[in-house]
């Protein structure tokens, strides 16, 4: 039985595209500190691979960690959420709701950036929902909202505590709200 949280095949591709997108938008705040360092890079492009049919699941699911790894050792906060939106992009693969994780992230890592805009975090939000196309937006109204699955990354856990979640819950409530 799979996971609600999963998605389809033809749905992860297509969610795995906007992740990838949301995770590069903030891709620089990551390599402003570790320029070396090409996993977070290398994970968006695996995304997109994904999205256009190039690498398959399987082949993803061992890799889907790597790009977080990155995130160790690092001292700038918007890096390490930068580095872990490119990591949860490459999850899509694996797991359809990772996508909402590299938003999550994404949008935590501009709000890290910009302390002093406290629009931050909210316009990467309506940046994020404009960027979606309707086959991702159809995709992500199927999973659960955060925090109430008792599984998985939507459920208990990282993305369903504190301010990803928050930000979690504002992409689904704009969902939620486009549809009347």
């Amino acid at each position: 039985m799979s996971s609600p949280q999963s998605l389809s095949e033809q749905e992860r591709r297509a969610v795995a595209d906007w992740a990838a997108s949301c995770a590069e938008r903030v891709l620089g705040l990551f390599e402003a500190e570790s320029s070396d360092d090409d996993r977070p890079r290398d994970a968006i492009a695996r995304a997109r691979a994904f999205a256009r049919g190039e690498l398959t699941a399987a082949e993803e699911i061992h890799r889907r960690f790597v790009a977080g790894r990155a995130a160790r050792g690092l001292t700038a906060p918007a890096a390490v959420a930068s580095a872990r939106s490119a990591a949860q992009a490459a999850g899509v693969a694996h797991m359809g709701a990772h996508a909402l994780g590299a938003a999550a992230y994404a949008a935590s890592a501009a709000g890290l950036a910009a302390p002093d805009d406290p629009d931050a975090v909210a316009g990467e939000v309506a940046w994020q929902v404009a960027a979606m196309t309707d086959d991702v937006r159809a995709a992500l109204r199927r999973l659960p909202h955060v925090g109430e699955d008792s599984a998985g990354p939507l459920g208990p856990g990282l993305l369903a505590t504190g301010a990803l979640a928050e930000i979690i819950a504002s992409i689904q409530d704009e969902l939620d709200a486009e549809r009347g």
